[in-house]
């Protein structure tokens, strides 16, 4: 049933309508006329898990577990190979199953070669489970992901949220490598953010409301349920960044994803607090409709337009764009709560 399920929800989320709001038109980035920076000096490495990638971008969980999603994983590894960046493979729990389904994941780590790979489990799964998903694909990290708004669209979903944090503590404390929180798209709140950095969590991927909808993936799956009313369900990523961050947390690294669809919005989640960025489903749609090239072109161009913009606000590398000044305008502003 997983099998089938990861290609049915590939195959929706490209049929998805609906459009969710990450709130980024609501950042105000100052131009700088008066940059003082040679456009061929701009250094976009950062550090990232203990290694040194060339650009703040990770290629965020997709997919895993049949041929299917196998094709995908080796294009998006060579991607994430050429341009030095992270990636991050999709959920694993198929091959703790199914060893069948191990090669699906397995071929990332052959492809992006020494590159940053991450694992991938849910917030049911067990200190074993983490282990055996990261030595599969000899993982550099570890995410776990929080889904109960996806889980609670499906008929078959769990039903039960119990003991989340104290098992996510668990891994923490004995799996040898980063462990990294993320959701699937509804966004991390502040006091979420606070729990988990409480039992140890030092990596969070906010995943933030105006990316991928499962509500609506899932809805697909079962039309005769509407949930409908519930597609705009959410922390905006904008938002969801903007609090966080004024926690203050010196060792917390903030990934900010949901809905980054350009170097736009890229840049406005480092301005806002975000170590790194992510892409999934944007640069899936590339993939699949327009092939390897297509989605290779996608990300060239982020570099590419991400250099632009720093040059423009006077940024010549990543530290100094974290300190940008920024305005929050419209309805973000109404939203956010500066409150630590």
């Amino acid at each position: 049933m997983r099998k089938y399920r990861k290609r049915e929800h590939i195959e929706n989320y490209l049929r998805t309508t609906y459009i969710g709001n990450p709130m980024f038109e609501d950042i105000f980035l100052y131009h700088n006329s008066l940059p003082e920076i040679d456009f061929n000096e701009i250094d976009t490495s950062v550090m990232f898990l203990d290694k040194k990638v060339d650009f703040p971008l990770l290629i965020n969980a997709i997919t895993g577990g049949n041929e299917f999603s196998q094709d995908i994983n080796n294009s998006l590894a060579r991607i994430a190979k050429n341009f030095n960046i992270p990636m991050a493979v999709g959920s694993q729990t198929i091959a703790l199953e199914d060893e069948d389904t191990a090669e699906s994941f397995q071929c990332a780590r052959k492809t992006i070669g020494d590159g940053i790979l991450l694992a991938n489990i849910n917030g049911h799964s067990t200190v074993e489970d983490a282990k055996r998903v990261v030595e599969m694909i000899d993982a550099n990290g570890v995410q776990i992901h929080l889904n109960p708004a996806q889980e609670l669209s499906m008929e078959e979903g769990d039903r039960s949220f119990k003991n989340i944090l104290s098992n996510i503590e668990n891994i923490v404390n004995e799996v040898d490598v980063p462990v990294i929180v993320k959701e699937v798209g509804f966004g991390i709140s502040k006091d979420v953010a606070k729990k988990l950095y409480s039992v140890g969590v030092k990596y969070i991927d906010i995943s933030g409301f105006g990316g991928t909808n499962f509500l609506e993936i899932e809805n697909l799956r079962t039309p005769e349920n509407d949930l409908s009313e519930l597609y705009s369900w959410g922390i905006p990523t904008a938002m969801s960044l903007i609090e966080i961050s004024a926690l203050e947390y010196d060792d917390l690294v903030l990934i900010g994803s949901g809905g980054i669809k350009n170097a736009l919005d890229l840049v406005k989640s480092i301005v806002l607090g975000a170590s790194i960025a992510a892409i999934s489903g944007e640069l899936l749609s590339y993939l699949i409709h327009g092939g390897y090239e297509y989605a290779y072109k996608y990300v060239e161009d982020i570099i590419y337009k991400t250099k632009m913009i720093m040059l423009l606000t006077g940024a010549k590398n990543i530290e100094e764009l974290k300190n940008v000044n920024y305005r929050v305008t419209g309805k973000l502003r109404e939203l956010v709560d500066y409150d630590k």
